[in-house]
């Protein structure tokens, strides 16, 4: 019992904690815009919800891989056409693949439906609203799609059940606290909605990438590779420097705009005085 309840295992559960969070980054922002698909009076209910009962599944998740982990990593389809296809399917890649086809999917249609919109203010009126009841299916779907790296890294990490368990119920406690700031700052800040597309779009691609390496995955001869980590995170960071920088340069011009058009009006201003002084 002392064993179980050693410094060791304290220790790794902060690691566990951690790890959780970085890995969750991608999937708070999926659920934050994910989300406002419902009526604004029920997106923290349906952010709550979803998240909650995806911390249940990823708990029955941990369960089984930790049983049966073998079965998710044996291939269950071959393809085998040289030079175009090649490929060993197993249960990790199939869903790691989907999700990120998903994730694709979703960005690449809010990016259209954000550059098509023609009045802003009511762009939420002209938006396909989805159920609650569906929401929440997605968010917990694509939760468990996410969860998977996290999972088998901490089984990883450590072999104690309690250990895993708790991390994950302490990273979705979290989840359910950010979500709704991420959410209040993307309808504070609509400008960086376009940045979370994109960063969703990115995250689309990792996954598709990890995917195809999962399941030996080759196209034309080649390789599919999975993209570092090391470099989706300094993508990240490019692409956040670079959105921070736009939109502060984008209020310089804007300020500089203004100046001139005061300028101008009154030069005309004047003008017009001037003018009627002299009549």
């Amino acid at each position: 019992m002392e064993s179980l309840f050693s410094a060791e295992n304290w220790l790794t559960l902060v690691m566990l904690v951690a790890l959780q969070a970085v890995l969750g980054f991608d999937n708070l922002l999926y659920i934050s815009l994910e989300s406002k698909r419902v009526e604004a009076s029920k997106q923290q209910f349906v952010r709550r919800w979803g998240i909650g009962m995806a911390i249940f599944l990823r708990i029955i998740l941990l369960f089984l891989l930790v049983q049966v982990i073998e079965l998710f990593q044996a291939p269950f389809f071959s393809l085998n056409l040289p030079g175009i296809i090649e490929t060993q399917m197993n249960v990790h890649a199939f869903i790691v693949l989907f999700g990120g086809g998903f994730i694709i999917y979703t960005a690449i249609q809010e990016i259209f439906h954000m550059i098509s919109v023609h009045d802003l203010h009511s762009e939420g009126d002209g938006k396909r609203k989805r159920s609650v009841a569906m929401t929440i299916f997605w968010l917990v779907a694509m939760n468990m799609v996410f969860s998977f790296d996290s999972v088998l890294s901490s089984i990883a990490l450590t072999d104690v059940f309690w250990v895993m368990a708790l991390a994950i119920v302490i990273s979705g406690v979290l989840m359910i606290v950010l979500s709704d700031y991420v959410a209040d700052f993307l309808d504070r800040n609509r400008m960086y909605q376009v940045l979370g597309l994109f960063i969703l779009l990115l995250v689309g691609i990792l996954l598709l990438s990890e995917g195809g390496h999962l399941a030996h995955l080759k196209l034309f001869g080649y390789d599919v590779l999975p993209m570092a980590k090391t470099t989706f995170y300094f993508v990240l960071f490019v692409m956040v420097a670079v959105d921070v920088v736009q939109s502060r340069y984008q209020k310089k011009l804007m300020l500089e705009r203004e100046l001139r058009e005061k300028l101008i009006r009154k030069v005309v201003k004047d003008g017009d005085g001037a003018a009627k002084s002299h009549a």
